[in-house]
């Protein structure tokens, strides 16, 4: 179902991973890739968001990089810079936006873990973000505006996330709504960090992935005009 693609960003060019849904025509969703690139599981996702009806795409932030070592993702994601990868995200939704397969003015983004991080950076970046799914999103520190929000944000965490607690993204959202920002929270008690992960049984969680993916889609749907 999936297909590489190249598009203009930043002055250069930057690859990503695209699905199209078989009616022709939906909503842009960005995909934010795991520290571990773009691999399988992230094409997946693509996949799975062409199937519920979007026009999806997951910029490749490492180019062309991957891999399994916990040591070398490390590397990886400490190398990036995140404000080059904003603007390859940004790049993406704004690629997505103009193909004749998109049927919204606005693109959601969804990322996980790294990718997470991303999103709610970008979010804060972009205004032609629609809505903001982050699942556990950690990323090194950047100087995020949260004044500059304008679209719905959503928190997913697992309660035994030692690495982005679940407290961490509950005060995170306590903040954004002082600042009258649109944010929801959500969190799975028996769930681990990458619980969505379903290549890494691990840390995955069926039930909460399933009820994450559920809400995801829906909020999407609400919400990415």
């Amino acid at each position: 179902m999936g297909q590489r693609v190249e598009f203009p960003s930043n002055g250069h060019t930057c690859r990503g991973y695209l699905a199209t849904p078989s009616s022709g025509k939906g909503q842009a969703v960005v995909v934010i890739q795991e520290w571990w690139g773009i691999v399988s599981h992230i094409e997946d996702v693509v996949e799975r968001f062409a199937k519920e009806g979007f026009v999806a795409i997951a910029p490749d932030l490492f180019h062309g990089k991957t891999t399994k070592s916990p040591d070398e993702a490390g590397k990886m994601l400490m190398e990036l810079d995140a404000d080059r990868a904003q603007k390859d995200i940004a790049g993406a939704g704004t690629y997505m936006l103009q193909r004749p397969e998109c049927s919204s003015k606005t693109f959601g983004v969804v990322g996980f873990c790294m990718g997470g991080g991303l999103a709610k950076y970008e979010a804060t970046k972009d205004t032609n973000v629609g809505a903001t799914v982050s699942f556990y999103g950690g990323f090194k520190k950047v100087d995020t505006d949260w004044s500059k929000l304008n679209a719905p944000l959503m928190l997913i965490a697992g309660e035994n996330d030692k690495g982005v607690p679940a407290e961490g993204e509950r005060a995170l959202a306590e903040k954004l709504k002082s600042l009258g920002k649109n944010v929801t929270v959500v969190t799975y008690p028996n769930a681990d960090h990458a619980f969505f992960n379903d290549t890494r049984p691990e840390v995955y969680n069926d039930s909460a992935s399933r009820d994450a993916w559920q809400k995801t889609v829906a909020f999407f749907r609400a919400n990415v005009k």
